[in-house]
């Protein structure tokens, strides 16, 4: 499916933009703030891969590591320009996990997973990278701390699935999807929001 591709590769680009800002607002080089960029950008989505028996697609696919390169470079070049923007790093963050979520869950029905695999796959495609950013950064990863990170993925991965199932065409699907997670994180994040504590 071209356009599952296409927002594959921006759901990558935007991770690395992600990764590599988190990693610059440490004061760490270019390097590491590629490199950083680079696991971000490819963390989530191997692992879904790795879980469907398949090769990570980044392997076979060089417009993946283009993708990353192209967000490695905007973070590095424009980290001024994003930093005065209000909660940049948030926005990158939302808008991928957005873009993840969607094509976890429909790569994984589409290899035949079950419904309540590919929402997971789908979490697992989001959040990932994300754990894997933020671990390096030796910060607690944002799905273990007390806010609306997962919950959002996994509220756009449950609704995209029943839609599909429901007969909705793909884009509008995707596009409905990405913009309820996206809106779920950056409300949660503007207005503090949060799980209860079990036990708290």
């Amino acid at each position: 499916m071209e356009l599952l591709y296409y927002i594959d590769l921006l759901g990558t680009a935007v991770f690395a933009i992600s990764g590599a800002m988190a990693a610059m607002r440490h004061n760490i080089d270019i390097f590491g703030s590629a490199f950083t960029g680079f696991v971000t950008a490819i963390g989530g989505g191997s692992l879904r891969d790795i879980f469907l028996n398949l090769r990570p697609v980044w392997v076979d696919d060089g417009n993946y590591l283009l993708a990353i390169l192209a967000g490695v470079i905007v973070a590095i070049c424009c980290t001024k320009t994003l930093y005065q923007l209000a909660r940049t790093l948030s926005l990158f963050d939302a808008l991928g996990i957005g873009f993840f979520t969607i094509v976890g869950v429909q790569k994984s029905l589409d290899y035949e997973s079950s419904a309540i695999a590919s929402v997971v796959l789908g979490l697992f495609s989001a959040v990932m990278g994300g754990v894997i950013r933020d671990t390096l950064m030796n910060e607690t990863p944002l799905i273990f701390r007390k806010e609306i990170y997962a919950t959002a993925c996994l509220t756009g991965a449950i609704l995209f699935a029943v839609l599909r199932y429901a007969g909705v065409s793909y884009n509008l699907n995707a596009a409905l999807c990405v913009t309820v997670i996206v809106v779920i994180r950056l409300v949660s994040v503007k207005y503090r929001l949060s799980l209860p504590i079990v036990g708290g």
